[in-house]
């Protein structure tokens, strides 16, 4: 890349909104479902390309903290700054999925350290009628408890175990809080990020799944009724996921929105953890025939994947090519 081009790449990147984090989201809970339907090539291959964001999104998140700490200040209070801590557990899961506990269990804890003053940031700046983002609180907290309850199934960690349920239970508060401020005018207006209503219940049931099945009869978590209520909370979650999938598609199909945003990338998560969830679910609750639906919304959304990254493209090539275009608020 010639100089040129590296100065109008670190233009582009310099104005990349605080959601940008829905990128490695998207791609490592894509990568997570190719991974337990056994396209292994595939998921690698969206493994590393998250790997590589997360990187990217990470060095940037340190340089703007240290060299333009009001910029950050700023941004960390927009509902888009939690996607920092939840693509971080994302890929953490996607990692502890590799067999790689250790790495896991750091990102886990970067995304810890980052989640409590994020959230109160963002949650202090909280308002009525808020586009999807607002969900953001929800799936942070539920993005902590996934790999908290695998790698504690991993490892026989009954700590880690009752930590996630506790997040668990808090992010199913922060859902109901976020609902309560949703703008219902956003699934006629969205640019995206209103699928985030969906993919929230989405990753609170992979949540759910994950918690079910780390017990063992070495760490017996759950007494019978206590798994019994998981179990159904965690399917009612599943099915009020399917639910608002099904609205939020004869949303799109009613009111089309032809032009691209980059928020799509919050379209693409809800719809790669919905399949990575189904399939979850399926082996958790031993509903064998949800594998089928899975592995059909997982192709959905790798086809998703690959039209808004080439979107994506097409907005950075018009970009630093001196075209004005609008971005993520």
């Amino acid at each position: 890349m010639s100089d040129t081009g590296v100065s109008r790449f670190r233009a582009w990147w310099a104005q990349r909104p605080p959601a940008a984090g829905a990128v490695v989201m998207a791609t490592a809970i894509v990568s997570v479902g190719l991974h337990i339907t056994g396209y292994e090539v595939l998921s690698r291959i969206a493994f590393a390309v998250a790997c590589a964001f997360w990187l990217g999104l990470a060095a940037d998140f340190a340089v703007r903290l240290l060299r333009d700490r009001r910029r950050w200040l700023a941004e960390a209070g927009t509902p888009g700054a939690l996607t920092a801590t939840a693509a971080t557990a994302v890929l953490g899961t996607r990692f502890s999925a590799a067999g790689w506990q250790t790495v896991a269990e750091a990102l886990l804890a970067a995304a810890a350290v980052l989640w409590p003053g994020l959230l109160v940031r963002v949650v202090r700046n909280w308002q009525g009628r808020m586009p999807g983002t607002v969900f953001l609180g929800c799936v942070a907290t539920q993005s902590l408890a996934v790999p908290a309850a695998t790698i504690a199934g991993a490892e026989s960690a009954a700590w880690l175990a009752h930590t996630a349920l506790v997040l668990f239970w808090f992010g199913l508060v922060l859902y109901g809080f976020a609902l309560a401020r949703f703008e219902w005018r956003q699934l006629i207006i969205g640019a995206g990020d209103h699928w985030i209503v969906g993919g929230a219940l989405a990753v609170s049931a992979l949540a759910g799944s994950k918690l079910i099945a780390a017990d063992s009869v070495r760490l017996y978590l759950w007494n019978s009724d206590d798994r019994g209520v998981l179990r159904a909370v965690t399917v009612a979650l599943l099915v009020l996921d399917v639910a608002w999938c099904v609205v939020l598609v004869a949303a799109e199909v009613a009111w089309p929105r032809p032009h691209f945003d980059v928020r799509r990338w919050s379209t693409v998560f809800p719809l790669g953890m919905t399949a990575a969830t189904m399939l979850s679910v399926g082996t958790a609750v031993d509903v064998s025939w949800l594998r089928t639906p899975g592995e059909v919304v997982l192709w959905i959304a790798v086809a998703a994947w690959l039209v808004v990254a080439a979107g994506t493209v097409r907005l950075y090539l018009a970009a630093t090519s001196g075209v004005t275009s609008t971005g993520p608020r």
